[in-house]
């Protein structure tokens, strides 16, 4: 009898961490669509990847690989397909989203959830900036920021900087402001209880 009490709290675990990820990747879904600038072939300052990050510091690595993925495909229907072929599509939603995922990394750990933001952010800044720098370089002006763009590195550099460095930004700030009164939540101590 012992035993199927056991089986049964890991069968409520793995349902909550799956209930709670489908609802981290809608909410990540409705705060990406509320855009608080974007840019012209792509990119938008907003809080969507938020609720990767909490969701990824909360239950690890894995789950968050695969929350950030299935966000990156909502992102792509939902983008109307902004790519210019399947090597986009790859980087810039499913490689890109699912890498928010790495945040994980720091589940359990004090400030896991700032260290997590700055190593999600980071890593899907990399992946959009060599995206940007191969596969978009056709699109680099001869102008951007007021600068002269001669290497597509330096303009993808600043093109998806000026975004993901904001969003970064927007995150840590909300995870500060959360920090007093979800503190617990936020790290994670409510399912390690």
């Amino acid at each position: 009898m012992e035993g199927n009490k056991g089986g049964r709290a890991a069968v409520r675990r793995n349902l909550r961490r799956l209930v709670e990820g489908a609802v981290m990747v809608a909410i990540a879904q409705v705060l990406s669509m509320i855009i608080l600038g974007k840019l012209p072939q792509g990119g938008s300052v907003c809080l969507g990847m938020l609720p990767i990050f909490l969701y990824s510091v909360r239950w690890g690595a894995g789950a968050g690989l695969m929350s950030g993925f299935a966000l990156g495909v909502l992102q792509f229907l939902s983008d109307g397909g902004i790519a210019l072929g399947w090597q986009s599509i790859i980087g810039d939603y499913l490689v890109a989203f699912t890498v928010l995922g790495v945040a994980g990394v720091f589940r359990g750990r004090k400030y896991g959830v700032y260290f997590g933001t700055v190593a999600g952010s980071a890593a899907r800044f990399l992946v959009h900036y060599v995206v940007g720098a191969t596969i978009w370089r056709e699109y680099m002006p001869d102008v951007f920021f007021g600068l002269t763009m001669t290497s597509p590195w330096f303009y993808s550099l600043l093109y998806n900087g000026s975004y993901m460095l904001i969003d970064m930004a927007l995150c840590l700030l909300v995870f500060a402001l959360l920090q007093k009164p979800m503190g617990k939540y936020l790290a994670g101590d409510d399912i390690r209880a």
